[in-house]
Parts: structure tokens; sequence; C-alpha cells
């Protein structure tokens, strides 16, 4: 783990600020995906507005349904909206605003939106080599579209950025849309390993069950502290805890669902948390905890390899892996 690689990340109005080192055994994503994704940056923000333009937001690779696949996270545009081009600081340790617009299919900015876990926008970054890893909230300007965040970064390295949302239109279904950044600074990638066991805050939390790919599967998660189970785990965004798991390689999105009712306000819950999850493939898949304990969110990364259907897993309880996840990350996600 390299602690010195840090993410800071400032958010106006929020209760407390992004400062965390997000450690997930490195998950190093290889060098021809990282180009892939530069390429189709590139090629999609310069013909985006033009698809927009004439009524078709969908822009090639489109992982609305257009593209051959229903992968999500995985390209610009999808659902009839379009991601503009993120702007943000260009080198590592320079303070600035991360900002970005949603496109409709006409190319104009979508400005109401459907709140989805609380919030009208997630907004998702993390490193192409899954090394760090944030979920926070920025605000949006009426006026013109424009979604922004105080930012800075702490280390170099391409990064996507995801954004899920779903527009207030009748009907609409949420939708996430991403593209990369970027960043100039010192780049020390480490190679994943699996890990099953996270270490943050002084909790203990472990992941079980197994990822099938093309199935269903369900995984759990225990918390405990000092090796006593923690029952006071708080309602954070319409849920006990908030999962979001990705594909290593193409980081895309999985299917994640919180199991169980919606907690009531002032309810609390624990040691156990349930998911359901759906793994397209099997393969490598890097997975963010974000849940709440006295008013405080902490994020727990894990490291998983989906099995092929009716092949047993890694088990509910892998070796101890070398992670951390800070306290004051933003919100968890469960996707579905």
């Amino acid at each position: 783990m390299k602690t010195g690689l840090r993410l800071g990340l400032y958010a106006a109005g929020l209760a407390a600020a992004f400062a965390g080192a997000y450690g997930i055994a490195g998950a190093v994503v290889p060098e021809s995906a990282v180009a892939a994704w530069a390429q189709q940056n590139a090629a999609q923000e310069s013909t985006m507005n033009d698809h927009a333009a004439h009524g078709d937001a969908s822009a090639p690779g489109d992982a609305g349904g257009h593209g051959g696949h229903d992968l999500q996270g995985v390209s610009l545009s999808a659902g009839g909206y379009a991601l503009s081009p993120v702007h943000a600081p260009g080198v590592a340790g320079e303070q600035g605003t991360l900002s970005f617009r949603i496109l409709d299919a006409a190319g104009e900015p979508l400005t109401e939106y459907a709140p989805q876990h609380e919030k009208e926008l997630h907004l998702v970054v993390v490193r192409a080599d899954g090394m760090l890893f944030a979920h926070v909230h920025p605000r949006l300007d009426p006026g013109t579209g424009t979604w922004s965040i105080p930012w800075i970064w702490s280390a170099g390295g391409t990064y996507r950025v995801y954004a899920d949302f779903a527009a207030a239109a009748e009907g609409a279904s949420p939708v996430t849309l991403s593209t990369t950044v970027q960043v100039a600074g010192d780049y020390d990638p480490v190679a994943s390993t699996p890990s099953r066991v996270a270490q943050v805050d002084g909790y203990t939390v472990e992941l079980g069950g197994d990822l099938v790919a093309g199935a269903s599967s369900e995984l759990g998660v225990s918390v405990t502290r000092d090796g006593v189970p923690v029952t006071t785990l708080e309602p954070y965004l319409g849920a006990f805890g908030h999962l979001v798991a990705l594909r290593e390689g193409d980081l895309a999105y999985l299917h994640v669902h919180a199991e169980g009712a919606a907690p009531t306000p002032g309810s609390t819950a624990g040691p156990d948390i349930a998911f359901a999850a759906q793994a397209p493939t099997a393969g490598r898949y890097l997975l963010y905890l974000d849940f709440q304990v006295e008013g405080r969110v902490h994020t727990a990364a894990f490291v998983v390899d989906a099995v092929s259907n009716g092949t047993l897993g890694t088990g509910a309880t892998g070796g101890q892996g070398d992670q951390h996840g800070s306290g004051d990350s933003g919100s968890g996600h469960s996707h579905g």
C-alpha cells in the first residue's frame, strides 16, 4: 500500500471534506485499457454534440442498449443523454473546480433531475488502477445546468469519472455516464490481489459470498470493531450500506442492490449488511462499501474474483488485504 497517495476532495456544503487514501491492493488496469479510454474520450467528445444536435445522444459505443451490451458506466452517452467534457485541475496538488453538464438529445443542458438515493446526482471517481476511489455530490447551477465541486487531485494518473442520475421526465430510467480525465503528476500503480477483509478507521469489515458470472448472487458484509459486532450502523442515503462495484479493466458498473426494507429515520442495524449482485463475466471486480456510524461515513474496499456459474469461489473469508478507506468519504451508492 502506498500511503503517500491521497485524493483530497473538498465539497462545499458537505458536512466533511474528502481527504482520504483509498487503497484497494492495487487493481492495476492494463495499459491497453487506459489507451482505449483515452481514444474513446477524444473521439466521443468531438462527436458528442453532433449526435445530440441531430436528436441522437447515443454516440458510438453507447451503453444504453444500441452498442450491443447493457453495461453501465462505460460510455459518454446513454439513454438519450450525453456527458459533456469534464473540466478539472490538470496537475496533482492544484486546487480548483471539477465541473460538467449533462446534455439532452437536443444538446441542451439537463436542469431537472429525479432524486436517486436521496441525491439528484452521484459523482464517482476512481483512478485507472482502482487504488483511489471517491463518491461525492456536486452542486447544480439550475441556470446553466452545470454541476461543480471544489477539487484537488493528490496524485497523477488516468481517472474514470462517472455521473449517475435520473432525469425528472416521466418514466425516465437511471443513467450512468462516464469519461476519463488525465492528471499530470506522480503515478505509482500497484498490482491487484483478492482481498475480502478491510481495516478502516478502527473497523474491520469482512465480505462474504461469491460473485458468479452471469447470475445473481448474494454478498454479505459484516462490520466489527475490536472484535465486537457493530450494531449501530445508521441510515445513509436511504440504506444501511451502499456498494459500488466495478469490473477491473474497463471499470464497468455491476448491478448491485441492497437487500431488505428501507430503514426508517433514527433506526440502526448491524453488524451485517446484505446485497444482491450480478457480474456480467468471470474476472476480477473492485468493490467499495460505504457505511455510517455516529454521523461519519467510512469506506471499505475489496477485490473479488467472479467465478463461472457453478464454480466455487474464493470463500466467505479470504485473507486480510492491505487496504484503507477514509472515514470522510462521500456517499455510498447501491447501484441498481
